[in-house]
């Protein structure tokens, strides 16, 4: 793996990507000279971006220490500010010695707090709603994907791959040449690593990862999938620019994203219409978007894609067992009830009514005359050759 060095000025960062592992500094004379042209240029803060520097060897650090050391001492009023990501393991342990330079150096890592709402899906009781909603939307989605563009023999990736379900059943579907699926939560790729085994699979890579700054060079994909993800970012359009990235020119990029509010069922319908008009204001709370389906289209024309394809399907209790949707919807009540709702600091009497609306949707669906639906938009376009 290479590394590259660039000084971007108007944001005064110094931005250190691959892998630097240089045998002696006659190596380094590129990230030298950019270190300071850097020095040089700017005033009052310099930031130092660590997050796509995936190697470091101690001739390297010495190499970013000397700097440091030289900046305090021709500049003493310069803040300087690195920035890490804690999906690069070392990379907290080893720069937090730059602390020890100078008061005016601080280390800090971008996605401690990460998305507002990431948190939350990083917790472990998120894991049986993924594994009850995948087993309802892949009948609908494996004949889907072909529409879109998937076929076998691809170089795929599965972003936000949650406990990576979907990717093991892509797999045995689809055969593709090779398939890496990327998460940020090590105990989601845990798990995924232990659905692969349950079915046998050891041909996919499973790696943790941040979905808008990916460890991945550019142009390496024919497929790309990100599903039921992007709706929860509080930043779309830097997960879809990312998956632009990485994406081969003429490859495809497919993402599902919901409508909340347009769940439905029948009877008590009016009950049901009301939390997810509520779950759709929860998400907003925590700077997620739960009603992206239909606004898809036009983020992926922003991020630079053509050829857009989009349609959407429903998925309701008559799609076989209607023990299944209702199993969905009880995993929904668990989560968005017992936790996010709580987290949010909803008072008792509100938490009760919004339980009632999901108990009201399980009603619909086991009912022999009744009637449940959840509704998602699937979208794919191209990355222009």
């Amino acid at each position: 793996m290479s590394f590259t060095v660039r000084f971007d000025p108007n944001n005064q960062e110094i931005v250190l990507a691959g892998a630097i592992r240089p045998h002696s500094g006659v190596e380094l004379s590129e990230v030298r000279q950019t270190l300071d042209h850097a020095l040089n240029s700017v005033s009052g803060a310099l930031y130092l971006n660590a997050k796509r520097l995936a190697q470091l060897n101690n001739a390297g650090f010495h190499e970013i220490v000397t700097f440091i050391r030289r900046a305090c001492r021709q500049k003493p009023d310069l803040k300087i500010i690195a920035i890490t990501s804690s999906y690069v393991g070392w990379q907290e342990r080893k720069f937090a010695l730059l602390r020890q330079l100078s008061s005016n150096v601080a280390v800090e890592q971008y996605d401690k707090a990460f998305y507002p709402g990431q948190s939350v899906l990083e917790d472990s009781r998120f894991i049986p709603v993924l594994r009850t909603q995948t087993k309802l939307t892949w009948r609908h989605e494996r004949k889907i994907l072909p529409r879109h563009g998937l076929r076998p023999g691809m170089a795929v990736a599965d972003i936000c791959c949650g406990i990576g379900d979907f990717a093991a059943l892509l797999y045995k579907e689809f055969q593709p040449a090779r398939l890496l699926a990327i998460d940020h939560a090590p105990q989601s790729l845990a798990y995924a690593r232990q659905v692969a085994a349950d079915f046998g699979i050891d041909a996919i890579e499973y790696v943790q990862g941040d979905a808008a700054n990916l460890l991945i060079g550019d142009n390496q994909f024919d497929f790309v999938t990100c599903r039921h993800s992007v709706q929860v970012f509080d930043r779309p359009g830097l997960i879809l620019r990312e998956l632009y990235r990485i994406c081969k020119p003429g490859g495809r990029v497919y993402i599902t994203n919901e409508k909340n509010s347009h769940c439905l069922g029948e009877p008590r319908a009016e009950s049901i219409q009301w939390t997810y008009n509520e779950v759709a204001r929860l998400w907003a709370y925590f700077k997620g978007d739960i009603e992206f389906g239909p606004k898809s289209r036009r983020y992926l024309y922003d991020a630079g894609f053509d050829d857009i394809r989009m349609e959407s399907f429903m998925v309701t209790n008559l799609d076989g067992d209607p023990q299944d949707f209702a199993d969905v919807v009880a995993a929904w009540e668990g989560f968005f009830a017992g936790q996010m709702a709580v987290q949010r600091g909803d008072s008792a009497e509100f938490i009760a009514r919004f339980r009632q609306g999901f108990q009201d949707h399980i009603f619909a669906a086991l009912h022999p005359k009744g009637y449940a639906g959840w509704p998602i938009w699937a979208a794919s376009a191209r990355k222009p050759r």
